[in-house]
């Protein structure tokens, strides 16, 4: 069978590829092994943020006299059904994804795909089946796995990674988790809430290590203060499996500790699928564990692009769909602009929520931009009082010179909803001036960002 481009994988780099392959006029096909979305609709962002509805539900009612409102008897976290929940969630959009492709006329080939020659795919069926397909155009967007440690081996059972976090058969009375990214901290959080005793191990001096310094240090006291342990500049030497509880011998500023935990969770990074997708039949090439491409994802063999955790970039699904548009648009001989990876938001979905684009306050001053500093806190929101949550805060750094925004760092309530304003802001080379004659409606959280650009000009009013 032949086609004019052929996806492997239907993450969301992959299936949004295909579908804008199909939109162009191509006649396309994607191959899977396994549900489609990929991990981010079917074992990442989708169903995680199931969770995280639930344990703010939850949340919410165990403060519901906050607010006015009696709840007669006590609220009880029912894991299983937030697990069933959270399943059923991704089924729903795993089911939106094929809705999509019949809409698009696009074929989906099941099973295990890898190159075998230019312009070739040979796909291994549900058994040993073999069938071969063409295409002038073959995009790897194949994905990435959890990365394991030497010293933490997942065995599934008591080291676990993400998908088991997802699908635990009944709560953990104690969990250790290893990474305070964004999956570690959303994970870390959702247990925490829902009553199991979670102990967070971060290797960096903070959580969160790649946003500003501020919002690390901010959520890391939200998280103390709702109970969690943090170990920050801390690394886990070795687990001992054996016994009831997990032994966990930990680094810390302070000597060796030894912990107790009932399940330890590995959430130290991802770790790219290029290996048996038949990159060595083409002599393809890789760097640093990543497949090599231009601004447009092609490699170094005409007609095989990659796009998404396997290339270079940050690893979100955001930037793999951005990717498979741009890839596609410029193999159709449209005129798209590169992927601007100077401009992309990065979310935490905790409560309070983390979102930024652009250069932290360090990196800005480290480029040796002279900058100005605007912070409004959501203490001073009228919205976050009535809302009950005034944790965290706004601040944008601008370029002294141009009025540049040169990065954009909020924690808080809805935070993730508002950051796309910032991004635009950038896109637009909008400066600190115009940002605070764009009039936002009054009360709302995203009024804040007004207020941070005034902070920065001497100009803020409600500070």
């Amino acid at each position: 069978m032949e086609y004019d481009i052929i996806v492997i994988g239907s993450g969301p780099g992959g299936y949004v590829a295909a579908i804008r392959a199909s939109q162009l006029g191509f006649k396309t096909a994607v191959v899977e092994k396994a549900e489609l979305g990929g991990v981010c609709l079917n074992w990442g962002c989708i169903p995680t943020k199931s969770l995280l509805k639930s344990a703010q539900v939850f949340d919410y009612i165990k403060h519901a006299a906050d607010y006015g409102v009696t709840v007669d008897g006590s609220a009880k976290a029912d894991f299983t059904a937030m697990v069933s929940r959270s399943r059923e969630v991704a089924g729903n959009m795993s089911k939106g994804v094929q809705f999509l492709f019949k809409k698009n006329n696009i074929t989906l080939i099941e099973g295990t795909g890898k190159l075998t020659a230019k312009y070739t795919v040979e796909v291994t069926g549900r058994g040993t089946e073999k069938k071969q397909y063409k295409a002038k155009h073959i995009i790897l967007a194949t994905g990435a796995r959890s990365r394991e440690l030497p010293n933490l081996p997942v065995d599934g059972k008591k080291i676990i990674g993400y998908r088991q976090a997802l699908t635990l058969q009944k709560q953990p009375e104690s969990m250790l988790v290893v990474g305070s990214g964004a999956i570690g901290s959303e994970f870390a959080y959702f247990y925490q809430t829902i009553g199991t005793k979670v102990t967070l191990v971060e290797f960096m001096p903070n959580v969160l290590p790649l946003e500003d310094e501020e919002v690390s240090k901010t959520l890391e006291r939200s998280f103390k203060k709702i109970g969690m342990t943090v170990l920050t500049a801390s690394s886990v030497e070795k687990v001992d499996t054996s016994g009831a509880l997990c032994k966990v011998s930990v680094k810390t500023k302070k000597g060796i500790e030894e912990l107790g935990a009932e399940i330890v969770l590995s959430a130290v990074g991802i770790s790219p699928n290029i290996e048996n997708i038949g990159l060595e039949n083409l002599g393809i090439e890789t760097e640093n564990g990543r497949i090599k491409v231009d601004d447009y994802y092609r490699t170094n063999i005409e007609g095989i692009y990659a796009i998404g955790d396997i290339v270079a970039g940050p690893a979100l699904a955001h930037v793999a769909s951005a990717e498979g548009i741009t890839c596609v648009e410029k193999i159709a001989g449209l005129a798209p602009a590169p992927v601007d990876y100077k401009n992309i938001p990065g979310c935490t979905y905790t409560l309070p929520e983390v979102a930024s684009v652009g250069l932290t306050e360090k990196q800005a001053r480290e480029a040796g931009y002279d900058i100005k500093i605007g912070k409004f806190p959501f203490t001073a929101s009228g919205k976050a009082t009535a809302a009950g949550n005034r944790d965290g805060f706004i601040k944008l750094i601008f370029d002294s010179k141009y009025g540049e925004l040169l990065g954009a760092h909020m924690i808080g309530l809805n935070v993730t909803e508002m950051v796309s304003e910032t991004v635009v802001a950038r896109k637009l080379e909008t400066t600190g001036h115009e940002i605070i004659k764009a009039i936002h409606p009054h009360p709302t959280m995203s009024e804040a960002i007004m207020e941070a650009a005034a902070a920065a000009y001497g100009e803020v009013i409600h500070i």
